[in-house]
């Protein structure tokens, strides 16, 4: 199995199949993906094919040329025709609407259909709003959420991936809960969730990374984790003990914790900007966040721009940039690319892990 690294990029032997969406037709997604294609010679790597409007593409062909400079060849792209369902004849950057938002989803939807069809390797997905699919008539919390509905998944998680551009280190982090109010996170965790998101964890770190004895550190939940139940009881209640249980179902995994949740993320600064002596080859293979902000504030303060968003538990791979749509600099020209290249490295590199 290929794993995680430099030479995964390179194996020009294996061809990923890449979807690519567009995204939210208002925001910065085209913009993102033409310029991510304008980078690198994925032609070596990949097979990509972008799903969404021709029209779009070459709306934004023609902001690109005058704002930014170059730009691929349109007419050597692989290109799927989405006709969305509300009409979209002409878009206003930055200016979204209940047609983009179907626009978007259409797009989406068939992307997933082709990759559940076994078309495609991978799908990298352009940022959406979640509101404006609301105004068009999908209630979905999000893209993840109708990628997994669209593969028949009901066990799924959201992990985020950064190569560190100082030390060639490796972050990976997983949240057990998302996209939920901070007053419902205690009783929305339990020792089945954890072990839902647990094992998702451990196969992708197997499966997509090679890392067959992985080391991955557990948060708690409470400040300094509960303190012996001083400040809070979920640790010593069932956190500490499910962590037990774990360690004899995976004996060939390193779990630490409850970890206080300040503390777990210096390891991993220090071996992302390279300050502490050793922190590379002592920092964790992953880390299990039990909550949305707890793991993408230390995500985003170290990856800001080259974090990419993955769904893992999916018959096929997933990544997204971890931006949004930027509706407020939509069709300007001045958008920043480099998170759309990170989620094409990755599912390029995850895709040849795989054996696509």
């Amino acid at each position: 199995m290929a794993t995680l690294t430099d030479s995964a990029f390179d194996r020009s032997a294996l061809r990923p199949r890449l979807a690519v969406t567009l995204g939210d037709p208002a925001g910065i997604g085209p913009e993102v993906v033409l310029k991510a294609l304008a980078m690198r010679d994925w032609t070596a790597i990949a097979d990509i094919t972008l799903f969404g409007t021709r029209s779009l593409l070459h709306q934004t062909a023609a902001v690109l040329k005058a704002e930014a400079g170059s730009i691929p060849p349109l007419d050597v792209l692989n290109f799927v025709e989405i006709l969305p369902p509300l009409p979209l004849e002409t878009v206003d950057f930055g200016q979204p609407s209940p047609a983009t938002g179907a626009a978007s989803f259409a797009y989406l939807q068939a992307a997933i259909q082709g990759a559940v069809a076994g078309n495609y390797d991978a799908i990298v997905t352009g940022p959406i709003a979640k509101s404006v699919w609301k105004a068009a008539g999908h209630h979905y919390p999000g893209q993840t959420e109708l990628l997994a509905e669209g593969a028949g998944c009901d066990r799924f998680g959201m992990a985020f991936v950064a190569r560190s551009p100082h030390t060639g280190w490796w972050l990976r982090a997983l949240l057990a809960t998302t996209h939920i109010p901070l007053s419902q996170v205690p009783e929305a965790l339990s020792p089945d969730l954890l072990t839902q998101k647990l094992d998702l964890l451990i196969d992708s770190l197997k499966q997509d990374f090679g890392l067959s004895q992985p080391r991955i550190a557990v948060a708690g939940l409470n400040p300094h984790s509960g303190e012996g139940g001083q400040l809070g009881r979920e640790e010593v209640d069932w956190l500490m003990p499910w962590l037990e249980q774990q360690r004899q179902r995976h004996p060939q995994v390193q779990l630490d914790g409850p970890i206080p949740p300040d503390t777990m993320w210096v390891r991993p600064g220090q071996a992302w900007f390279g300050t502490g002596e050793g922190a590379v080859e002592t920092a964790h293979d992953a880390y299990l966040a039990l909550y949305h902000d707890q793991g993408l504030i230390p995500v985003k303060l170290m990856a800001f721009d080259r974090a990419v968003n993955t769904t893992v538990g999916l018959p096929f791979v997933r990544t997204s940039p971890d931006h949004g749509t930027a509706f407020d600099i939509a069709g300007q020209g001045i958008a920043d690319a480099n998170s759309m290249v990170a989620a094409m490295d990755v599912a390029v590199a995850v895709a040849v892990g795989r054996g696509g």
